[in-house]
């Protein structure tokens, strides 16, 4: 449900100056911006009054002076990943993230760095580390996480308990203040010229120097002194982040404490609400020990883990965090964490996974021995496994993937983000989750845990459904009873994720009414007429209130032509999405996942975003209407390259929702030309190949290819395929097959796609060589085409049709002994993916039985040389250097390991994979006029400049037709299937 606003402002009056984007009207694109940002990754929506990409300073003081004239509100959103619905409200959104991005000076002497707010942790991490720095707080968000969000809500992460939190690196913020001025905030020394013995001087006028007045008043008052240290958690409750950090600046030098006094420790944690940040010094760390060893404590019970937890924390560990039974099983045939659950001995109620650091690893191993020693003497555990290197990283994987993995939990009641950042002593913790085993138990509800037990902070994560009445009172019931339940043991009701409008609301509560009156004072002093995020830690609604669906609401019952059962339906895959946004990840991370926001950098091309456009739609619309345009405006962008069906901890794949969705649309609006004729590629290319010279001689002229290419959409700069003077399934039929076959059983089943039957023969034709000459009877089988340029353009019935063919065709003859391989990875690999979702239920085994033995060809090689059927003699021992590109549906739904292990088989080849994500071409998404230039964006962000980088020696290797023409058009250089390369390297 969204909730829209009816204020009317003079927005486009703003836009005039505005050098930055803006996003305020009803315009179909202007509306699914903002719908865009009316979510993020917390249960709360509302639809924002407008949306702003800044890209000066200038433009955010233009936004300040505005919402003070109009008595709005600015809300600072980085990447979105707060989890209290601190960047969701009835404001301005004003997204820092595509603009201020900069690194902007390196002190590698001092060790610090000067920032703009929306730098990505570990993108500056991957800068600072040739200098031997890196910044420490690591939340398991950091491949997406900014800074500015790290500053709004005090982001500690795993490994706080060594490496800090952010307000104890932050050191120095520049800022916007709420009438437009600017302050720089540092620290105060003694012999600043702003404090003499203690006491403060402000020769600054203004704000700032108000500002600094009445905090220094507030401290200095006695009575506020005692309210301060009485109410807040006790110290040694490292995660405490409720409220405004008084407390911290209380603990300073000028009030009786240690260290310099710095406003940075109250911005720090402030969420947003104090002032606009714009640019921050950080305090770096060393990079961590060079050998890290991580010891995973199998237990059989939570309280076990705890138990051992507090054991482990006497060995000084740099992490101690927690994983229970619950996310562990929803990695259990998971397209991706799957292969991460090596290390896992038995069926562990908890993992505890303590890490040490050390210069060697027999330091590592004597540290993790002694822990394991004490731990078997006090009966704790079972199993110990200890992990280094890429293992270790693997098993931190599922670790930092726990919310996404749990929101895969079929049916509406989900796990929910409400008492998971609640945080107390260390030693407390094994006593207070017992405890909280029984609030959660009377109010009926089961719960998972993970994460920080060495900082007495596990994310409990209740599962309630927040789409009825009941479950939207139970939301509050639980975090009212657990507050009870933290002022017993005298914690913090936020440890790291903030109160925003989710805790806000029991903050009098937790702290008392005179601190909370404290906490108002603060925020009065700094923003008197409440310009920035207005209704965050102070004056919050109700937490259960906003929230993302309105209760007892029913969604019309969707017909779709995938099944979509596996999922429930179309609707629940699209609320699969947690809004965690893994999809923000940029190229520096790597991963395929999400190519069009990596180019763009803008929240609208993210698969979140599109999720979250599909499940409004889905929920409030029975039929294509206005919201329709929105919905398709959103899509436009995804490259269907299939990363987020493995990337995303959730499984939400966009790529098979985007098609659904077209599908619907055409049936009401009519099919587009382009997009009819891109899906009938096949009848073209059919009807061409009889006069192949004329299309060629059209497609080979500049000039004449140019003409055709504006004629039907496609962008003139870009080249097309040529055809060959025959074709392939011509060519098998009309050759004597080479007789070499082992034995009656090396027979293969050639897929002979479209790409290859009429654009890439020579290959095809190399493929059914190499397999000959390797001694198999290679057939090419009665079937008709993939169907997957029908699937790239939403025509999804037609595609069923063809699924429900080649299935019926195929059958009977593929089995394991005698398998379908296929040359062109997006058309092979259409049987193990949506041929699944598109046949009826009386063929749905057998197309479960054809997918399992439906191989690309390197597969199926690779397999043949684990069998020792394919050997290594057969091959040159020439040197040779490949770089690979692997397909995106590879990556997905494969892997590239059995393309590089072929290509390793001839003794002194060099197989070395290029860390691209979507070449850009994505099938026809590459070609069509207005995607021409993303396309070419996606090329260059990593696969572009290592191909050029190469020498004309290294020989560049792409499975995929579409892939081997975007480097083509890219970087002028020839890219080579694998199989050619096999082929070539084969001795005569």
């Amino acid at each position: 449900m969204f909730y829209v606003a009816s204020i009317q402002l003079p927005f486009d009056q703003l836009a005039l100056t505005f050098e930055g984007e803006l996003f305020f009207d009803n315009s179909v694109t202007h509306q699914a911006v903002r719908r865009a940002y009316s979510t993020d990754a917390s249960v709360y929506q509302e639809m924002p009054l407008a949306v702003a990409l800044p890209k000066t300073v200038n433009d955010i003081r233009s936004l300040i002076l505005f919402a003070t004239e109009h008595e709005t509100t600015l809300i600072a959103r980085a990447a979105g990943t707060s989890l209290a619905g601190q960047v969701v409200g009835n404001g301005i959104v004003v997204d820092i993230s595509k603009y201020f991005d900069k690194i902007l000076e390196i002190n590698a002497v001092e060790g610090w760095v000067r920032v703009q707010p929306g730098v990505i942790r570990d993108d500056l991490n991957v800068v600072l580390k040739p200098y031997g720095w890196m910044f420490g707080p690591e939340t398991s968000t950091a491949n997406r996480a900014m800074i500015g969000g790290m500053i709004g809500n005090n982001s500690c992460g795993l490994h706080s308990i060594s490496w800090g939190a952010t307000r104890d690196h932050l050191t120095e913020v520049k800022a916007l203040l709420s009438d437009g001025s600017e302050a720089t905030f540092s620290p105060l020394s003694e012999s600043s010229d702003r404090l003499n013995g203690g006491t403060l001087l402000s020769p600054i006028g203004g704000l700032e120097g108000a500002i600094y007045a009445k905090t220094f008043e507030i401290l200095s008052d006695p009575e506020n002194q005692a309210k301060i240290r009485k109410n807040f958690p006790k110290k040694t409750v490292t995660r405490r982040n409720s409220g405004y950090a008084l407390d911290s600046l209380l603990a300073t030098a000028p009030f009786g404490g240690t260290g310099a006094f710095n406003m940075c420790k109250l911005i720090a944690g402030s969420e947003g609400t104090l002032c606009f940040i714009t640019e921050a010094k950080l305090n770096l760390l060393p990079l961590p020990p060079a050998e890290l060893g991580l010891l995973c404590i199998h237990c059989h019970s939570l309280h076990e883990s705890l138990l051992a937890n507090g054991i482990a924390m006497k060995y000084n560990p740099l992490a101690s965090e927690l994983v229970d039974k619950y996310i562990m099983d929803f990695t259990k045939g998971h397209h991706e964490y799957q292969y991460n659950r090596f290390f896992i001995e038995g069926d562990p109620a908890a993992l505890l996974m303590v890490e040490f650091g050390a210069a060697t690893r027999p330091e590592v191993e004597a540290m993790a021995m002694a822990l394991v020693s004490e731990l078997t003497l006090n009966g704790l555990g079972y199993a110990y496994p200890l992990l280094f290197g890429d293992e270790s990283k693997k098993a931190w994987d599922v670790r930092k993937a726990g919310l996404g993995l749990i929101r895969n939990l079929p049916g509406d009641v989900q796990p929910v983000n409400l008492i998971e950042d609640c945080a107390v002593a260390v030693e407390d913790l094994p006593n207070y989750i017992e405890d909280l085993g029984e609030v959660l138990k009377k109010h009926e509800v089961h719960a998972s845990y993970y994460a920080h037990a060495g900082a007495g902070e596990l994310h409990v994560e209740p599962m309630v459904n927040l789409k009825t009445s009941e479950g939207k009172a139970k939301f509050r019931a639980i975090l009212a009873d657990t507050a009870v339940l933290l002022k017993k043991y005298n914690g913090s009701l936020s440890g790291e994720h903030g109160d925003g409008r989710l805790r806000g609301e029991f903050i009098p509560y937790m702290m008392g009414e005179e601190v909370y009156a404290l906490f108002r004072e603060v925020k009065n002093i700094f923003d008197p007429k409440g310009i920035f995020n207005r209704g965050k830690i102070v004056d919050t609604p109700p937490m259960n209130e906003f929230l993302r669906y309105q209760p007892d609401q029913k969604a019309s019952p969707l017909q779709t032509v995938f099944d979509f059962s596996k999922q429930e339906s179309l609707l629940r895959l699209a609320e699969k999405c947690s809004g965690s946004g893994d999809c923000r990840k940029t190229h520096i991370t790597g991963g395929t996942m999400c190519p069009s926001y990596m180019a763009t950098r803008r929240e609208r091309d993210t698969t979140r975003a599109r999720a979250n456009m599909l499940r409004h739609f889905y929920t409030e619309s029975s039929s294509v209407d206005a919201t329709a345009e929105e919905t398709k405006e959103i899509l436009d962008l995804c490259l269907s390259c299939k990363g987020c069906k493995s990337e995303c901890p959730s499984s939400v794949d966009i790529s098979k929702m985007k098609a659904e969705f077209l599908q619907s649309y055409y049936d009401t609006n009519g099919v587009p030309f382009r997009s009819r004729l891109i899906a009938n590629f096949s009848q073209q290319m059919r009807l061409a190949s009889f006069v192949p010279w004329a299309y060629n001689a059209v497609f080979g002229t500049e000039l004449l290819r140019r003409v055709a290419n504006r004629v039907v959409g496609f962008h003139p700069d870009r080249t097309m395929p040529m055809l060959s003077d025959t074709t392939l399934k011509k060519w098998a039929e009309n050759r004597r097959p080479t007789s070499n076959v082992q034995s009656p059983t090396s027979r293969v089943y050639l897929f002979c796609d479209e790409f290859t039957n009429y654009n890439d023969v020579e290959i095809g034709q190399k493929a059914i060589l190499l397999l000959e000459k390797l001694g198999y009877e290679v057939i090419i089988p009665k079937h008709v085409e993939s169907g997957r340029t029908y699937l790239s353009k939403g025509l999804v019935k037609e595609a069923k049709n063809i699924a429900v063919q080649n299935v019926t065709l195929l059958k009977d003859l593929i089995s394991a002994g005698t398998p379908l391989i296929g040359i062109e990875p997006s058309a092979i690999l259409t049987f193990r993916d949506e041929y699944l979702d598109l046949v009826p239920e009386a063929l749905r085994d057998a197309a479960q039985q054809l997918a399992q033995n439906a191989l690309q060809i390197e597969e199926f090689i690779a397999r043949e040389i684990d069998a020792k059927r394919v050997q290594r003699q057969q091959f040159t021992d020439t040197e040779k250097t490949i770089k690979l590109h692997g397909h995106c549906h590879q990556k997905a739904l494969s892997s590239l390991t059995p393309s590089k292990k072929m290509l390793s088989l001839p003794e002194n080849y060099t197989v070395q994979l290029i860390p691209s994500g979507c070449c850009g071409m994505a099938g026809s998404f590459g070609y069509e006029k207005e995607h021409y230039e993303l396309s070419m964006q996606v090329g260059e962000l990593v696969l572009f400049p290592t191909v050029r980088q190469q020498p004309e020696s290294v020989i560049i290797a792409a499975p995929g037709t579409s892939c081997r023409h975007q480097i083509k058009d890219g970087t002028g250089r020839k890219a080579k299937h694998p199989i050619e390369i096999l082929w070539e390297a084969l001795r005569p």
